[in-house]
């Protein structure tokens, strides 16, 4: 029975004319994708996913056709149903046969290149923020004002080889099935997304436990409520590194020689009773918090500190308080601190309820131009519409309605302002069997050399 008998099955014609159209389209579209034609996140689902799926439909309907066709035939007894024979004698099967070679070498082509750039686009960042926008748009507007901002999801998401990269995919199936259901949490659970021994994996692909660092100074800029937005710097000798002048050190916790094993009673690992410590000499000594029995916890339970337990946020820098986010706003020039009061307007702004983020918007556009409207003397408008922008940013970087984000929502761990961060352990409250205590002194982390108000 001749091939072109058995496609002549409407199903099979149908599934050749959407082959054919897909295809066409789909090299279309990636040539305009390749040359940059395309801005909009979802392109990349429609070029690289939608297209090739209905192409791959079109090619399973020609055979499902050519059975349905052959069936039909055999029903009829005045067709003669045979095995075709393939006589390459006569030049129309050498044609048939070497068109049905090309076919399939352009099919095996256009396949190969759509799941390459399947997955390529699926590892990029837009798709992981942006095609996935509620539940994810926190996190990927804050790593958009991270400095990890050019680093990839997939360099700090998906662990080395097979087994985390299928770790990955499995975890992307089952929340793929939580954005179409609409049951994802909200917000998104923190360390919830992040490979098992994130510092050996990830961290250090950039950044250098054994390089030797010393001090590092840091300036801290805050600023009072008051109609100058007075500003006040403190300067912090921080002990970074090895070589630092009071020889305590920060990363010491990341020192590959040194392993501190901990257990956790929450999630987001804020309350810390147990905490083990395994020098470079191979002692051991455990710390507990009081009341905590002297049984070490279950295996299971204990997890080990890397980089992501006091660099919780460093990805997704979200302010844990309206203060510190108005702060660096004026910090970094973007509110004008010579706008009076400009500070407290802003943080009072800040920590009232919206239902969502357009009627936030308009609400403080609408607060801001009222409030210096009503002043004697007047405000230059260029300073208030600077002043409306620069806090509806700092609203729209920090606070998401739909998702539940707010101030404090994540904690941020390295310090122990706005967080238990540093004092989760260190608070002279876990003790070893000797009497030692995770000490609580400022200086073993920093030094302040100056306070200077102006």
């Amino acid at each position: 029975m001749r091939f072109v008998t058995l496609i002549r099955h409407p199903v099979a014609m149908a599934g050749a004319v959407i082959t054919t159209v897909s295809a066409v389209v789909f090299i279309g579209l990636a040539i305009a994708a390749v040359m940059g034609m395309f801005s909009n996140p979802y392109a990349g689902l429609v070029v690289f996913v939608v297209v090739p799926g209905v192409f791959l439909v079109g090619l399973l309907l020609i055979p499902i056709g050519g059975s349905l066709e052959r069936r039909w035939l055999r029903r009829h007894p005045d067709e003669v149903v045979d095995w075709p024979v393939v006589d390459l004698r006569k030049p129309s099967v050498r044609r048939t046969i070497f068109l049905i070679i090309g076919l399939t070498a352009v099919n095996v082509v256009i396949v190969s290149l759509a799941g390459y750039g399947g997955v390529h686009w699926m590892e990029s960042p837009q798709f992981c923020g942006q095609a996935c926008h509620a539940p994810m748009h926190p996190q990927f507007t804050a790593w958009q004002a991270s400095t990890h901002s050019r680093i990839a999801c997939v360099n700090c998401h998906v662990g080395e080889g097979a087994r985390g990269f299928l770790r990955a995919k499995l975890a992307g199936v089952r929340q793929l099935a939580h954005v179409v259901t609409a049951k994802y949490p909200r917000p998104v659970p923190v360390w919830v997304d992040m490979p098992p021994g994130a510092q050996a994996q990830t961290c250090v692909g950039c950044h250098q436990p054994h390089r030797t660092t010393g001090d590092v100074i840091r300036l801290v800029r805050e600023y009072a409520d008051d109609e100058a937005n007075s500003e006040t710097i403190t300067i912090l000798q921080m002990h970074v590194g090895t070589a630092s002048s009071s020889g305590r050190s920060i990363h010491w916790h990341a020192d590959p020689s040194v392993r501190v094993d901990f257990a956790a009673t929450d999630e987001t690992r804020q309350t810390i009773p147990y905490v083990r410590v395994t020098r470079a000499d191979g002692s051991v000594k455990e710390y507990r918090a009081e009341g905590v029995p002297a049984q070490p916890p279950a295996e299971s339970v204990r997890m080990t500190m890397d980089c992501t337990d006091c660099h919780n946020t460093v990805g997704h820098p979200i302010a844990p308080t309206p203060e510190k986010a108005v702060d660096g706003a004026i910090a970094d020039g973007l509110l004008n601190r010579k706008l009076p009061f400009a500070r407290r307007e802003a943080v009072r702004l800040m920590t009232a309820s919206h239902a969502n983020e357009d009627e936030a918007v308009r609400a403080i556009e609408r607060e801001l131009r009222s409030f210096y409207e009503s002043r004697s003397g007047g405000v230059d408008p260029q300073s208030v519409a600077q002043a409306i922008a620069a806090t509806q940013k700092v609203y729209r970087d920090n606070i998401f309605p739909w998702m539940k984000v707010t101030w404090g929502t994540y904690p941020n761990n390295k310090g122990h302002v706005t967080s238990n961060g540093c004092f989760r352990c260190h608070d002279d409250s876990h003790q070893a069997s000797d009497g030692s205590k995770i000490s609580a002194d400022c200086e073993y982390c920093h030094k302040q050399i100056e306070r200077e108000l102006n």
